[in-house]
């Protein structure tokens, strides 16, 4: 039988650190579980990598834990190391032009997703129970939705960042991983304990979005849809939310942009760093983006976020897919991914912009055979609430198995 390392090698998740024994409890509710922590966040005798190999975090170990890290070790979760992001985590395909793309065991012909590939991949291939990742533009919901697993990006600012490197600090998230809706809400109880969780019984079907899924896409979404809205009392089709026609994915792609440049720029004008396709693109477009759009389109997101948020109540639930489609292809070529980002980002900007929560549940296969998410978003705060409709979803689909 192969060993733990050799399994672990062959999906290239783990970042090549030293083994330094983390101390955890002995007890808790998270107790005889394993996690997995996206190279972004401080362990206490690692270094910090951020997905590039010029990031100043590598010169020396952290000395100290990121908070939400040091939560899960508290509550009995074992640390099975620091797994691989994209370049500075701006990515959302999985791929790193210095340390390899993670295979995807859900889909090993196709990409992870991304920027939290390492943990989404370390998570479907049963390395650890769960694992923790970043979300600022989709960075857990995609990779969850490729990888086959549930994901949650919690309620903006809900989590400690501390002991995080920041990219849009206005849209970055801690979030997480697991192989099922129970476990996913465990991990929600020990980061969230204080947070209610009353009962959501309306959903709102974003049917405008449907309209972005792949056509041979779309039955199975729809199949799967269906039975998601049967937890809930009353069911609403809702179409006058525009943001297709009104382009609501510039407006996070630019305003997002702007945030990457300022908390970048310190770095990448004294280091000259080399990016990989896609990234180093997106890093000068953020570079060159002209004031008054940037001005104009973080007034809009305002405007946008006032919407969402007179539309949700905390007894409401928006029902949408994940992704668009399957994972594209390992073979796509880099111009057909940046397009297929864009139309992920109109999908993932909707919670983004509005800071709501949003957890993705592994629910649709697409012809293909690969898995597809679709997803529930609640009111600011309602994290625990979603996490309890994906751990009941769950058991009522294993029940059916």
């Amino acid at each position: 039988m192969a060993s733990r390392a050799t399994v672990a090698n062959d999906f290239h998740c783990f970042c090549d650190y030293p083994d330094i024994h983390v101390p955890h409890a002995d007890a808790g509710p998270l107790a005889r579980t394993s996690f997995a922590v996206k190279d972004l966040f401080d362990v206490a005798g690692y270094p910090t990598g951020c997905g590039h190999p010029d990031w100043p975090g590598l010169q020396a170990p952290s000395v100290s834990t990121a908070p939400v890290v040091s939560a899960l070790l508290e509550a009995g979760a074992a640390f099975a190391g620091k797994t691989v992001t994209d370049e500075i985590a701006y990515s959302l395909n999985g791929r790193n032009a210095h340390y390899g793309t993670p295979v995807n065991p859900a889909a090993p012909d196709r990409i992870p997703g991304g920027s939290s590939s390492g943990p989404a991949v370390a998570t479907a291939a049963r390395l650890v129970d769960f694992a923790i990742g970043t979300d600022t533009g989709g960075s857990v919901r995609v990779p969850a939705s490729y990888c086959g697993l549930f994901g949650i990006r919690p309620t903006h600012g809900r989590l400690s960042l501390d002991g995080c490197m920041p990219l849009a600090p206005t849209y970055d998230t801690v979030g997480w991983f697991a192989r099922s809706g129970s476990l996913l809400e465990t991990v929600g109880d020990v980061l969230l304990a204080k947070d209610p969780h009353p009962p959501a019984p309306y959903c709102l079907v974003l049917t405008t979005l449907l309209d972005l899924v792949d056509r041979d896409t779309r039955p199975a979404v729809e199949a799967a849809m269906q039975r998601v809205t049967r937890h809930f009392k009353r069911v609403f089709a809702v179409s006058d939310i525009r943001l297709v026609e009104e382009d609501w994915g510039l407006t996070f792609r630019i305003s997002q942009g702007a945030e990457v440049w300022e908390s970048m720029a310190p770095w990448i004008e004294a280091t000259h760093p080399a990016f990989g396709p896609g990234v180093r693109e997106r890093i000068e477009w953020a570079r060159a983006l002209p004031a008054d759009d940037i001005a104009f389109h973080r007034a809009r997101r305002g405007s946008i976020r006032s919407e969402l948020r007179a539309r949700i109540g905390p007894d409401t639930v928006f029902v949408l897919p994940t992704t668009p489609a399957s994972a594209p292809l390992l073979t796509t070529p880099d111009a057909e991914l940046e397009d297929f980002r864009n139309r992920l980002i109109a999908l993932t900007c909707v919670a983004g912009i509005g800071g709501l929560p949003q957890v993705t549940m592994p629910l649709a296969t697409a012809p293909d055979g690969a898995p597809i998410g679709l997803s529930l978003i609640g009111a600011p705060g309602a994290d625990r609430t979603l996490l309890a409709l994906a751990a009941a979803i769950d058991a009522d689909r294993a029940a059916a198995a």
